[in-house]
């Protein structure tokens, strides 16, 4: 049942992370490329009536979170906490630029809103990379010093940083070179994505742009990626051991590549939704090839004092697992009716939506 419960909530992280995505990428792309209030028009209409309920995705793997791994749920919540705040204003705050942007309809008021928008999503996108770095990296289980764990086993609590930036300090720091690397990684990936939804969803004048844009943050993408697998050894010795152990795993790192390099085709699509599909791909397979790569951890401990917490050590009671899956069946089906029905009234271009304006 621990290994049920962990695709579920791997399955519902990556549901989040593709359609989220596209809302912090089109912030991004609204932040630095929309120029004319016709071009801001444009990006909120594409995502104005998508972009609360993807959130929701957010809210329910948490909710799987407490329910199947209420260790992880209770260590993460700890030891991420300043981190987690930060994210819960910045999601508060790209909501509220949305929404009271066309309030009032004053030069000044306006633009506060839209960079609201815009800082919130980029940073969004930079702190969502930078957790995916330390649940790599691991974090000092027990908060060791001196070789003595001063707490519980599964206890931590991290710092925004350490002085060094160093990700093999002994007091780690939630940003260190190697999580913000996965950071900057993030940022460029769902500026892509995001590019990729407003080209799908508008028939916007900027989408010729984007489609140049793309191209070459997709070159970057590929350099930095590059520069994220040479150094992966350096924070795990054997970076892929269980791919080797498992070879069937090998499909998700293919998955990554067949989404990176279909993004470099983007000039020449003749459909709209052909380059979000490659991002979707690209976003998909980089996290399934990540948490392939630690598994069965789900947070790797950076001392040898207290043990990685794995999904088998950090599971709720197996009675407590097996009665879930009835109610969860009746949920998924309940979400996926309601998907349906969204994605079904809102298909096509939304250029016209007129999405905020009061």
């Amino acid at each position: 049942m621990e290994l049920f419960w962990y695709i579920v909530l791997m399955t519902m992280l990556a549901v989040y992370v593709i359609l989220d995505g596209y809302d912090f990428g089109a912030g991004i792309i609204h932040l630095f490329f929309a120029k004319t209030e016709k071009d801001k028009k444009a990006i909120t209409n594409a995502i104005g009536p998508f972009w609360d309920a993807n959130e929701v995705w957010l809210i329910a793997s948490g909710g799987i979170l407490f329910f199947a791994f209420p260790t992880l749920y209770a260590s993460s919540f700890s030891g991420f906490y300043l981190p987690l705040i930060m994210i819960l204003w910045l999601l508060i705050f790209r909501a509220i630029g949305l929404e009271l942007r066309g309030q009032i309809h004053n030069r000044m008021w306006e633009a506060i809103w839209d960079k609201a928008f815009g800082i919130s999503s980029l940073l969004l996108a930079l702190f969502f990379g930078v957790a995916l770095g330390n649940v790599v990296r691991g974090v000092n289980l027990g908060n060791v010093v001196n070789g003595v764990s001063t707490h519980e086993a599964h206890f931590f609590f991290l710092p925004l940083w350490n002085p060094t930036f160093s990700p093999h300090a002994e007091v780690l720091g939630v940003i260190d070179w190697f999580t913000l690397l996965l950071g900057v990684i993030g940022v460029v990936s769902l500026a892509i994505h995001g590019a990729n939804w407003i080209i799908f969803k508008t028939s916007s004048d900027l989408n010729t742009k984007l489609r140049k844009v793309i191209f070459n943050l997709n070159i970057v993408l590929l350099v930095l990626v590059i520069i994220s697998i040479l150094i992966w050894h350096l924070i795990e010795p054997k970076p892929f051991h269980n791919f080797f152990k498992y070879p069937w795993l090998w499909v998700f790192p293919v998955i990554t590549l067949t989404g990176l390099f279909g993004l470099f085709k983007i000039k020449s699509f003749k459909k709209d939704g052909h380059g979000f599909v490659f991002s979707s791909l690209f976003l998909f397979g980089g996290l399934t090839t990540t948490v392939s790569s630690i598994f069965p951890k789900v947070l790797p401990s950076t001392n040898d004092i207290n043990p990685d917490l794995t999904l088998y050590n950090v599971a709720a009671d197996e009675y407590g697992l097996s009665v879930g899956v009835y109610w969860f069946a009746i949920a998924i089906v309940l979400v996926a009716v309601y998907m349906f029905i969204q994605y079904k009234v809102f298909r096509g271009k939304m250029d016209d939506v007129g999405y905020g304006e009061h």
